[in-house]
């Protein structure tokens, strides 16, 4: 490494997010910029520690010694490639991904872990301001036409190597822009949405098709899919929304996350001038602590929200690394996003027992408090007694996750067989039961991260490409089996 004392000489640092008061009143990303000299610093932190277990955190097989210490160096455009080399759309994990690698990152043995994920966003945003990234032309066409369904994370990197490859890709999304839940599910404060179109504009210059307000199964038909390409893939993601079936869940004032995001996104894309759901002067309670209900916490106070509660049913984790939760697993401690940062009252071991209201509007949440337990090795939650408490509402929204892709005209019409968890079964080489068909990214994985999306991508485009031409040169950084480091 260009530094091997860097570790010992500098603390790790990142960027300050923008004063509350001032970034509740945009929806322009959180993080003031970092000096370079500060990130180069952070760069040398990267130590030669031999085996690089960081590689191995990232489902990309990212390169990410390589990267930082071409950074230390000033040798950005090489850093740049080295970047690209493993990952299509690094602006989007630098921004998104919660950083597995920085939780194996053999540093964080003892000490707080390389700033692995501040260096990637500045070495990509650097790219695009130098003009670096152009696009990929290929050389040479097969002839070979691939439909990709859906263009998140999954389907665009999917998409890419495949265009890249030679082949004709079109790509099919059923709603009106392209990108989903990167279009429509994440704020703007966490990801603004020019990063997204300054990549898809790279990927038309390469010659990938998007075809918009294209449902398949119901605009275009399986049978039509089927015939008129030599592959499909099928990343449609995982968006059938987890429910909460309780006495008064038919109430007005309930919504999934996914019915409040998507609305308040288009107010920034200037299709509508207030959102249809706003939480302005609201109480407000999100059910689930995860990304999503931070997604929804953060979108609320913009919002102007009067109160919000944010329930989670697990206790609250340890803040540091419990000792069943050892490096270079990821590490379940304590975190603090820049929406929980903004205010909020986050509720942990609780349960929504009842939705209460008046006249069908809701009014109430009806809870107790859970005790979490361990039996005969599954995780249960057993009610405290004595604990139930009332809480003001008039606004619930779900944020529990997802239960796999959304069952339809598509799969049903495709017949491809599913597994016992929902999702689209697949083998070792992504491809489904039905000939002709693969699958990646959440459709086929369930919910997961936007990293293992890309890499799924990746992987099920050489599976492809191989299948077509009977070789590939595509990367592939693993098998549908491939899973997190535990």
């Amino acid at each position: 490494m260009g530094d091997i004392r860097g570790f010992l000489e500098h603390e790790r640092e990142l960027p300050e997010r923008r004063p509350v008061a001032v970034r509740l009143t945009d929806w322009r990303e959180v993080y003031e910029p970092f000096p370079e000299e500060k990130l180069q610093a952070q760069a040398s932190r990267c130590m030669d520690c031999g085996i690089p277990f960081c590689n191995h955190g990232c489902p990309l097989g990212n390169l990410i010694p390589d990267w930082n210490d071409l950074v230390y160096r000033e040798q950005w455009r090489e850093a740049s490639d080295r970047l690209h080399a493993t990952n299509n759309f690094p602006e989007f994990t630098g921004r998104l991904c919660p950083a597995p690698c920085e939780g194996a990152c053999v540093l964080g043995i003892s000490e707080p872990p390389v700033t692995i994920k501040q260096v990637e966003v500045s070495i990509v945003d650097r790219a695009w301001q130098e003009g670096w990234i152009t696009p990929v032309v290929p050389q040479e066409l097969t002839g070979r036409r691939v439909a990709v369904v859906g263009s998140g994370p999954a389907g665009l990197a999917a998409a890419q190597q495949l265009t890249r490859a030679g082949h004709g890709v079109v790509v099919f999304e059923r709603a009106d822009r392209l990108g989903g839940l990167l279009r429509y599910g994440i704020p703007e404060f966490k990801m603004e949405k020019r990063h997204l179109d300054l990549r898809l504009a790279q990927m038309e210059a390469e010659g990938t098709e998007f075809r918009t307000n294209t449902d398949v199964g119901v605009d275009l038909t399986v049978r039509e899919l089927i015939d008129d390409f030599d592959a499909v893939v099928l990343a449609g993601g995982a968006t059938q929304s987890r429910d909460l079936p309780i006495p008064g869940r038919d109430l007005d004032g309930i919504h999934q996350a996914m019915e409040y995001l998507p609305p308040a996104n288009r107010v920034q894309e200037g299709d509508l001038v207030a959102p249809t759901i706003d939480a302005a002067d609201k109480n407000v309670v999100i059910i689930g602590g995860g990304d999503t209900g931070a997604d929804c916490l953060g979108t609320a106070h913009r919002q102007g929200a009067a109160s919000i509660y944010q329930f989670e049913i697990m206790s609250r984790p340890p803040d540091e690394r419990p000792a069943e939760n050892p490096w270079p697993t990821w590490p379940m401690i304590y975190r603090v996003s820049s929406a929980h940062e903004e205010g909020g009252v986050r509720e942990y071991a609780i349960t929504t027992e009842e939705f209460v209201g008046e006249a069908g509007r809701l009014t109430t949440l009806r809870t107790r408090r859970v005790e979490q337990l361990l039996v005969d090795g599954r995780m249960t939650f057993e009610p405290v007694e004595g604990s139930e408490e009332d809480y003001p509402a008039d606004l619930v929204l779900l944020a529990m996750g997802f239960a796999g892709p959304e069952r339809g005209p598509l799969l049903d019409g495709l017949g491809v067989d599913l597994d016992d968890r929902g999702n689209v079964a697949r083998d070792g080489d992504f491809g489904t039961s039905v000939d002709k068909v693969w699958v990646c990214g959440d459709m086929g994985r369930g919910q997961s991260l936007i990293v293992w999306a890309i890499a799924e991508g990746r992987s099920c485009a050489a599976a492809v490409d191989r299948h077509l031409t009977g070789d590939t040169t595509l990367p592939s950084p693993g098998d549908s089996a491939a899973q997190p480091m535990r």
